[in-house]
């Protein structure tokens, strides 16, 4: 059997199989070298330099592990075998390759440059053929590369080789597989995406928050059936309590790391400077980036942190704009010289709890909005020109799990057991019956599934500051 190992700095030597080795040597999986997994992160926690290509590894050896553990893996001799087709062996090798490709369509410095391309949309400048009306999101564009690069050195020339499916390996990506395990494993709050990327992140960062008994976790997981007689997966009952912290734990950890007002200023800077680029047409529009992936045009792989981090640098050195705000914020951002944060008492970060319905939410919302309204008038009647202000209001919360009140509500339509839904945490009684965590009488989570943190975040510069004193508009 051909195979290779790969040394990861969680888990050791990491074997692979030859299509797998295929596709980590190809440029659109190397590109990954050069998109940080946690954005500006490393402005704050300067370990956090680790990229995207070792989590997907990571992410792979995590599913291998989930497979075994429930009794769904083949042996060596078939998984590192190409010839073997069993529908055991292709479900083991498919959900290792999905785990190995559901990052390859990241957008430089992940998800904070992913939001300005949603936010600008397809850009009206650029002719739109039939098959580019996609959402820019990393997930549909790792989707575009898994179904469209059928020449040598491309993700679907590789797939196609070795006899797999690319539409179906997009399926279990995006969440959507016919497969009810599959999507779970891939997609859902215990799922080998999240087992490996809080142990990493806290394992760059130094931050224990995302520390959680992994092994214990893996120990207890079993499979159960469905009443269509497909397969689902939980946790033994007597394994409840590592599965909530678990559960905990990322939500702690999302709520000091990805959340921490330090780094996410460089993020929500980094990403209203992409939003101004693309508007001024001076980085790549989705369309392009499809274009690029679809000829093979080599621009693609080098659309990573680099690139964009160059661009600002050369709007910069060149003067290509004029703005003196957008200028601002490409100086902070290059110099990490971060923005200030205005403090008022609705921009406070709460606890809130869901009782069925987001109006209270809204209602918050509004109230944020109306006095971020005000200090943008204030700017626009008696600035000079240079302040500026922006508002993060988050569109999710960080919340532990859905609640039984938001399932219940999401369900209306729907018949069947609330065990059904494909992202909540399935215990496996102690008399083998399944039922979500949060339908336990004596569990944690059950409760705190009605709390989300919500931390809106609301940053201006220090002449805008200024300005807002003197106009008595901050306490």
């Amino acid at each position: 059997m051909k195979r290779s190992v790969l040394y990861d700095v969680l888990y050791g030597f990491v074997p692979i199989t030859e299509w797998e080795q295929e596709i980590i040597n190809s440029p659109f999986f190397q590109r990954l070298r050069w998109i940080k997994q946690l954005s500006f992160a490393n402005y704050i926690f300067p370990g956090a330099e680790h990229n995207r290509f070792g989590h997907t590894i990571g992410v792979m050896h995590s599913m291998d592990q989930m497979l075994h553990a429930l009794g769904l893996a083949v042996s060596d001799q078939d998984l590192f075998e190409p010839d073997a087709k069993s529908p055991e062996a292709m479900l083991h090798k498919s959900l290792r390759i999905s785990a190995l490709l559901h990052d390859i369509g990241t957008f430089p410095f992940s998800h904070a440059i992913e939001y300005a391309y949603i936010r600008h949309g397809n850009d009206p400048r650029r002719p739109t053929d039939h098959h580019k009306h996609l959402p820019n999101s990393h997930e549909h564009l790792g989707s575009f590369i898994i179904k469209n690069t059928n020449y040598p050195g491309g993700v679907t020339d590789i797939l196609n080789k070795y006899g797999f499916d690319p539409q179906a390996i997009s399926n279990i990506i995006k969440g959507n597989s016919p497969s009810a395990i599959a999507n779970q494993l891939m997609h859902s709050d215990l799922d080998a995406d999240r087992m490996d990327y809080l142990l990493r992140d806290s394992h760059y960062t130094g931050i224990q928050y995302g520390q959680f008994d992994r092994d214990y976790i893996l120990a207890n997981l079993e499979t159960f059936q469905l009443p269509d007689g497909q397969m689902g997966f939980g946790v033994r009952e007597n394994a409840l309590r590592a599965v909530e912290d678990f559960l905990i734990a990322r939500f702690n950890w999302y709520s000091q790391v990805i959340k921490n007002p330090g780094s996410a200023k460089f993020d929500v800077l980094s990403s209203h400077i992409a939003e101004s680029f693309l508007e001024m047409d001076l980085i790549h529009q989705f369309q392009d980036i499809l274009s690029m992936i679809e000829s093979g045009d080599e621009r693609f792989f080098w659309w990573n942190d680099v690139y964009f981090i160059s661009r600002c640098q050369e709007v910069r050195q060149n003067k290509l704009v004029q703005d003196p705000v957008l200028n601002q914020w490409i100086e902070m951002l290059l110099f990490r010289r971060a923005p200030k944060t205005v403090h008022h008492p609705e921009f406070a970060h709460r606890i809130l709890e869901y009782t069925g319905n987001e109006h209270d939410r809204e209602k918050r919302i509004q109230r944020i909005q109306a006095i971020v309204d005000v200090f943008e008038e204030c700017i626009e009647k008696d600035g000079a020109g240079t302040e500026w202000i922006l508002a993060d209001i988050p569109d999710k919360d960080v919340s532990f799990t859905a609640s039984l009140a938001k399932l219940q509500k999401d369900r209306a339509s729907l018949e069947g057991p609330l065990y059904l839904e494909r992202d909540p945490v399935k215990i496996v009684t102690k008399k083998g019956e399944p039922k979500l965590l949060i339908e336990m009488d004596n569990s944690i989570v059950k409760r705190l599934s009605t709390m989300v943190n919500f931390v809106p975040s609301v940053y201006a510069n220090s002449s805008a500051m200024d300005l807002f004193r003197k106009k008595k508009l901050l306490d």
